[in-house]
């Protein structure tokens, strides 16, 4: 059910909520929170249907901001509000909210949420793109529990970490971070099987990629130990590779599908590490609303800390050249031992007697 209001005030919304929930049947209340997207009109659409998909899994009451302060200045001195209220078969589980800020009424969104927010229930910002400087002190900000950007949207966005990293606050976080939750996990795992000293680190992927810097950071954060960040043709973040007393730890996703990880002493196998969707990543965010400490910490410790260009990917190199060449010459050494013990093998093998015909006797 859609119900488009004109002119309206956010007393009018709710009661537009209320009876779309009892023409549907569904009179009770069954959202855990409140999702605020806060965009504009190029952008609202794959923002709406991400979110919407991600209520499946999260059921949410979706109030799409949309800012339109106007041009000229009569337009910037009006205050209009236009809604558009859907409950039903396109909302799944939740309800959706498009809030159209007119004039003077855009540089106070928090007047027109405020209301319309579920009582007693977290409430998530989210900012597709044109995130604030300072997500806790933006107004709208202040209402939620849990504050998300992305810093992939920005023109600069190792510029736009440095930003987050100045301006952040508990329950701030980006879907930078979350792309690489699957990369962290299968690192850690690989960590956890094979215990060796680790001397640095190198994070491959697409020139300003904000994943594979925090990536970057995380690992030299948690490990201590030099990390260089080098480009690639992408798509994405494409490799890791750890330089360890034992060899050369490498998680290579050439692709952006199937990853292959080569720890030393154990056969390569494949990983599934495709690139998730934008409702994949806001599904992740809204299983957990507490402050998130590891990205904290990643991103404080600061891109200008990372290794030199060519400090590190040199010294990985070197080292996996020589795995491979010590692996090569196993092989032709245990070549020629297999031979040999073949051949002893067939020696000692004794050799089958003929069975004997019997002679036949000639009648007298």
């Amino acid at each position: 059910m859609n119900i488009d209001l004109t002119e309206t005030t956010s007393a009018q919304i709710n009661a537009a909520l209320v009876g779309a929930r009892r023409a549907t049947g569904t009179p009770a209340v069954g959202m855990v929170l409140t999702l605020v997207i806060v965009t504009d009109e190029g952008n609202h659409y794959d923002a709406l249907k991400a979110a919407s998909q991600a209520s499946k899994e999260h059921p949410s009451r979706i109030l799409v901001v949309i800012k339109r302060p106007g041009r000229s200045p009569r337009e910037r001195a009006l205050a209009r509000l236009d809604a558009e209220v859907r409950v039903g078969n396109e909302t799944d589980t939740g309800e959706t909210v498009l809030l159209r800020l007119h004039g003077e009424l855009a540089g106070h969104p928090e007047s027109v949420v405020l209301p319309l927010l579920l009582p007693d229930a977290p409430v998530v910002v989210w900012w597709p793109e044109d995130a604030p400087d300072n997500p806790a002190e933006d107004l709208l900000g202040k209402l939620a529990t849990r504050r998300i950007t992305d810093a992939a949207a920005c023109e600069d966005p190792v510029d736009a970490l440095r930003q987050r990293a100045t301006a952040y606050a508990p329950g701030d976080t980006d879907l930078a971070w979350t792309r690489i939750t699957p990369w962290r996990s299968v690192l850690a795992a690989a960590l956890d099987q094979r215990h060796a000293a680790i001397e640095s680190a190198v994070v491959e992927g697409e020139e300003y990629n904000p994943s594979s810097e925090l990536l970057a950071l995380w690992l030299a954060d948690r490990l201590r130990v030099p990390v260089e960040r080098t480009g690639s043709p992408g798509p994405g973040l494409t490799a890791v590779r750890l330089l360890t007393t034992d060899g050369v730890i490498c998680l290579d996703r050439p692709n952006g599908a199937l990853a292959e990880l080569a720890v030393p002493g154990q056969p390569e196998r494949h990983v599934a590490l495709k690139r998730r969707t934008t409702a994949e990543l806001i599904a992740e965010e809204l299983r957990r609303l507490d402050p998130d400490e590891a990205y904290a910490h990643a991103v404080a410790y600061g891109v200008e800390r990372l290794a030199p260009a060519g400090a590190v990917e040199a010294d990985v190199a070197e080292a996996a050249e020589a795995a491979e060449a010590a692996e090569a010459q196993a092989e032709s050494e245990a070549a020629p031992k297999a031979g040999t013990g073949k051949k002893a093998a067939a020696k000692k093998q004794p050799a089958k007697k003929s069975a004997a015909k019997p002679s036949s006797a000639k009648a007298s």
